[in-house]
């Protein structure tokens, strides 16, 4: 996948919003001033999503380019390095469980509307 395809697809979630508040090279993506997504943006080697920590820790174990999360809590993330040996489709579905875990933790009047608009 490449950054710009990553960006996109991030950006398709509803509600999702990018910003810079850690430096000029961290692009996070936040739903609700919530963050389920990161990535530095001059090298892109690596992207951050929330997991449950149970499956966190099983898909470290499966795949050599999961690695705890990069600067995050690792029970809560994970990085993983895009390399290329992890299909683009298998990282859009970890991306959504991250915006879904991060949803799952608003209140629930927002959790509505952000159905609604779908």
């Amino acid at each position: 996948m490449e950054i710009e395809k990553y960006r996109d697809f991030c950006l398709s979630l509803k509600g999702a919003e990018e910003g810079m508040p850690f430096d000029k090279k961290t692009l996070v993506f936040t739903i609700k001033g919530k963050m389920f997504g990161s990535t530095n943006i001059e090298t892109f080697e690596l992207i951050n999503v929330k997991c449950e920590p149970e499956e966190a820790i099983i898909l470290r174990g499966q795949h050599d380019a999961v690695i705890p999360g990069y600067y995050m809590n690792k029970k809560h993330w994970n990085s993983i390095k895009m390399d290329g040996s992890i299909p683009d489709k298998q990282i859009k579905e970890w991306i959504e469980k991250s915006y879904s875990l991060v949803v799952s933790t608003l209140p629930k009047k927002i959790q509505k509307e952000l159905k609604d608009k779908q």
